[in-house]
């Protein structure tokens, strides 16, 4: 920033002032859950850990302000200043959202509750924009070609094919200096006409009643979607689902000094990758345990024993005086790999019984402990070697069934311990974290080295994710 140059306060305001009657609930459907939080967490996630970002003011659907209040406390949202009520339309919403902003001058970001995915360079990039523009709208090309529409004899014709070229798709944010979106505004609310034919996003009031003030066009993402039919639900799900495979990246160099100073993490199972952790977090100042079946220091605990665990962590809490972190490494020896019917029953037990049900030991013995530290559960899955659900599934049925329960676990616990301030997530030892298209692996060397693998989990517990399942980023 120049020399001299005041920086203007940000305000991300998240408007969820809809009540979701396309989607045939009734309840708001930014309080739908998908990838194990509500739409409406997602979103303002997004803007928490946006750095440009100073506030946040939350517009809530009339009669669940008090549910949303809820879902700030829960979720640590620390930047929410404000949850107010929203008005019968979505101009009247908006106007009470310019009013809770008060009097002094700042840019504003106005953003659509249900559009989760928005990325952190989009919100960086309106920022960005506002300090040379007074008004600023996200779009993107139409890859459809748009036609307008007539009345006909018997139904609709088309009057007109626009030239594709020049058309967007609007997205949110919409960003404004807060004295131009609110003397527009105002010159609506004064206008009679404005109610009968009310502009359908913010840009279009500025574009109607202040048409001299010129709005900056800034790149959006196909990513970033809105969640307004049924089918967008399970398409934003599957988006959530293939983000979060990918590894939180550290807030700063010393992210995990300030995150591990002073706390006891527990590390169950893994060996070389469970020594490594131990290292990594002993260096941050940690104190950590590691209980093993078979590796060095010979502890003997059996996951699938849940009287074992609980020593386990009694004994831990017992010499350090708390449990702030526990991580569980699932045992690549029980991996279930191989054809179901060819597999003998002992193995079968075994493999269900130390991926899946050890998790779930884990998981009870645990939260006694986290729920006074407000800590952080991390489970782990095998993975898979490829990212073709073919080559995922075929000789590894047994591993694909305890994988998939350890992610369903780690979701619904997301979910349930979430009012405790305890995060849950859970890492893939095998799998890469790439996205379809990216760079893998091949099957020649299908497990990330143990310090990758280590430093990812690290990087997972300094984090305030929760209900993710991660990969573990590969270095070649």
């Amino acid at each position: 920033m120049a020399g001299g140059e005041v920086r203007r306060r940000v305000v991300g305001v998240v408007l969820a002032g809809g009540v979701g009657r396309r989607m045939g609930h009734s309840r708001p459907k930014q309080l739908l859950k998908i990838g194990g939080r509500s739409i409406i967490e997602h979103t303002l996630a997004v803007f928490e850990r946006a750095p440009e970002i100073d506030e946040v003011v939350v517009l809530m659907a009339p009669g669940f302000t008090a549910e949303a209040e809820r879902i700030v406390a829960r979720g640590r949202f620390h930047k929410v200043r404000q949850v107010v009520e929203g008005g019968a339309t979505r101009t009247e919403s908006t106007w009470r959202a310019l009013q809770a902003l008060g009097p002094d001058e700042c840019d504003v970001l106005l953003h659509d509750a249900v559009r989760p995915l928005v990325e952190p360079r989009i919100i960086s990039d309106c920022v960005e924009a506002l300090r040379t523009h007074s008004a600023v709208n996200v779009a993107i090309p139409s890859s459809d070609t748009i036609l307008v529409a007539a009345p006909g004899p018997s139904g609709e014709v088309i009057r007109e094919v626009p030239d594709r070229s020049l058309l967007r798709r609007v997205q949110t944010p919409q960003g404004f200096r807060l004295s131009v979106i609110r003397e527009a505004y105002e010159r609506a609310l004064r206008d009679p006409g404005f109610a009968g034919r009310p502009a359908t996003d913010d840009c279009g009031v500025v574009l109607r009643y202040l048409p001299d003030v010129p709005i900056h066009i800034v790149p959006g993402s196909e990513r970033n979607m809105k969640v307004t039919h049924p089918v967008d639900v399970h398409i934003a799900e599957k988006l959530i689902e293939l983000a979060s495979r990918a590894a939180p990246v550290p807030a700063g160099p010393d992210a995990h000094r300030r995150a591990l100073e002073g706390t006891t993490v527990a590390v169950f199972g893994g060996d070389d990758i469970g020594t490594r952790i131990a290292d990594l977090a002993t260096g941050y100042g940690a104190a950590v345990h590691v209980f093993s079946r078979t590796g060095s220091g010979g502890s003997g605990v059996r996951v699938e024993d849940p009287a074992s665990v609980a020593h386990a962590l009694e004994q831990a809490s017992k010499q350090s005086g708390r449990v702030d972190h526990v991580v569980h490494l699932t045992e690549t020896a029980a991996a279930g790999e191989g054809r179901l019917d060819e597999a003998d029953g002992e193995a079968v037990r075994e493999t269900i019984a130390v991926n899946h049900l050890g998790p779930v030991n884990i998981a009870r013995a645990s939260l006694p402990y986290l729920r006074e530290t407000r800590g952080h559960l991390l489970l782990s899955t095998i993975g898979s070697r490829a990212d073709s659900p073919a080559e995922r599934s075929a000789n590894a049925s047994l591993r694909c069934s305890t994988d998939a329960a350890v992610v369903a676990l780690t979701q619904a616990l997301a979910d349930e311990w979430a009012d405790l301030g305890v995060k849950v997530n859970c890492v893939s030892l095998r799998s890469t974290g790439t996205l379809p298209g990216e760079s893998s692996p091949g099957d020649g060397d299908p497990l990330p080295p143990p310090p990758d693998v280590a430093q990812t989990c690290l990087n997972i517990l300094t984090s305030d994710v929760t209900g993710h399942a991660t990969g573990t980023p590969h270095t070649p």
